[in-house]
């Protein structure tokens, strides 16, 4: 029987009773569970087998309630709150006390954003606590963008899936952060580091650390298929070294004609970054479910979202 449901009711009465599920957000699935449950979290590290010092994101349902889970909030945090919640900007400020170490990563502040998504807005409109919400795949593996992509990866585990249709985005938020006031970018995401710079000026940029992460989303692996995947700016030149191999490519706009391609993916036909963000990861699962040898990925042009992708190609083919 499959755990995928639409029902509102339903998963707000499995998180009311400590249970965790996979959500919709405009970026990708999420495992959602209440904040202030330490048995559900923990439940969240176990079955992402993810790392208990990696912070969560915390999940709520609009800008009025920031107060409640964080303090000192930075004017340029609130700038940037007000110009892009609901949506794909996650902002990591100094945590409330009443926030658990164990969602922070026992850390001193706190990663938080509103999701632009119907349904999930729906959900936490009608629970009495924030939603703790990672990506809802296994640590390090691609991240889901469709609820189908949650059950295959956690069919046993989970009660429920809530379905909220393909994500809009399909890439994780933008994290910032601040020092001083000042922002910082912690992971590139589905909302362009131009817009942010247009908002608040210039960002500073510390995007990788795999012993102490500020924030979610800074492993320099990660994002990665199960297939061997390389990165390049020429697939035709690549394909040439894997004469006898069963291969899978991953272009921006222009298809590649080679009889040893046994898959192709073309993200936008027609030149557009939102359009190939927003089916990247779906893309990569398709390739992923095709028994090939190795993918190969197209570099894409680093501007505006394409240095996000290009953020998350190159997580993929780390060693």
């Amino acid at each position: 029987m499959s755990i995928i449901s639409s029902s509102i009711p339903k998963a707000v009465a499995l998180l009311n009773q400590e249970q965790i599920i996979g959500i919709p957000t405009e970026t990708v699935y999420g495992l959602a569970a209440n904040i202030y449950s330490s048995k559900a979290v923990e439940r969240i590290f176990s079955i992402k087998k993810r790392p208990f010092f990696n912070p969560l994101i915390v999940h709520i349902k609009s800008a009025t309630v920031l107060s409640e889970i964080a303090r000192d909030i930075p004017e340029k945090a609130n700038l940037l709150a007000k110009a892009f919640w609901p949506g794909p900007l996650t902002l990591v400020l100094k945590k409330q006390i009443s926030i658990p170490d164990l969602v922070t990563g026992g850390k001193d502040t706190v990663a938080i954003r509103v999701p632009n998504h119907p349904v999930a807005l729906a959900l936490l409109n009608q629970l009495a606590y924030p939603l703790a919400a990672p990506s809802a795949n296994p640590f390090g593996s691609l991240s889901p963008t469709t609820a189908i992509h949650v059950a295959d990866y956690f069919e046993e585990v989970l009660p429920m899936v809530l379905d909220g249709g393909a994500c809009q985005r399909g890439i994780e938020s933008t994290i910032i952060g601040f020092e001083n006031g000042e922002p910082i970018l912690y992971r590139l995401g589905s909302l362009a580091v131009e817009d942010i710079e247009a908002i608040v000026g210039p960002v500073k940029m510390i995007t990788h650390d795999d012993i102490a992460p500020a924030a979610p989303g800074m492993f320099s692996k990660h994002y990665a298929p199960s297939t061997t995947t390389f990165l390049t700016a020429d697939v035709t030149e690549k394909l040439k070294m894997f004469p006898d191999q069963k291969i899978g490519v991953l272009v921006f706009q222009k298809g590649i004609d080679d009889p040893k391609i046994v898959q192709q993916e073309i993200l936008s036909p027609t030149g557009n970054l939102a359009e190939a963000a927003s089916q990247l990861y779906a893309a990569l699962h398709r390739l992923d479910e095709c028994t090939l040898d190795l993918i190969i990925a197209e570099r894409f042009p680093d501007v505006g979202l394409g240095k996000t992708i290009n953020d998350r190609l190159e997580r993929a083919t780390k060693k």
